[in-house]
């Protein structure tokens, strides 16, 4: 595992090369807030499962910078997995290794909403051969769906499957506030 310091340095050159991401936003401010080792931590797993970290805002009403999932596909290491304990529980064979609401919460960061993958959309062209499993309504999860999304044909696409499903190539991406 990377060091913290260089996770930081890591991070640091990924916001300074996409500045797009975060005008207004300096690096210095977003550094003094990592101190919390659980953040710390949840942004070396976002790291190391291929999620490449950025900062995509500030929230003024909770005082966070949100750092995001900017990998230009679904994260390599949160892929094939089926969407919450629910669903890898009711498969009878060929079980994924986990879920993707499991892996989220044992990392300590969140899958995105919709609208959260919508707005990352705007800075950039993300998922255009992957897909990504984002929270789904509790009313869609009880008739035993769940929502993701992709970017096909220069367009957000939002699609169902059952919670069971699993594929090479549908991740999850997630957030974390700092």
């Amino acid at each position: 595992m990377m060091s913290n310091e260089e996770l930081f340095s890591t991070l640091k050159s990924r916001f300074e090369q996409n500045m797009n991401r975060h005008k207004d936003i300096a690096w210095a401010k977003v550094h003094e807030r990592l101190s919390d080792n659980r953040k710390i931590a949840a942004l070396h797993e976002m790291e190391r499962t291929g999620g490449e970290p950025d900062v995509v805002g500030y929230d003024e009403k909770t005082d966070e910078y949100i750092f995001c999932d900017c990998s230009p596909e679904s994260p390599k290491g949160r892929r094939s997995l089926c969407y919450d304990r629910e669903a890898l529980n009711s498969r009878k064979e060929y079980k994924p290794e986990n879920s993707a609401v499991d892996m989220a919460a044992a990392h300590g960061i969140e899958l995105l909403t919709t609208d959260q993958y919508r707005e990352l959309q705007k800075l950039g062209s993300f998922d255009t051969k992957t897909s990504s499993w984002v929270q789904t309504p509790v009313d869609i999860r009880k008739l035993g769906g769940a929502i993701f999304c992709d970017r096909r044909y220069n367009t957000v696409f939002v699609y169902h499957n059952g919670a069971e499903s699993y594929y090479a190539a549908r991740g999850f991406r997630a957030l974390l506030r700092v």
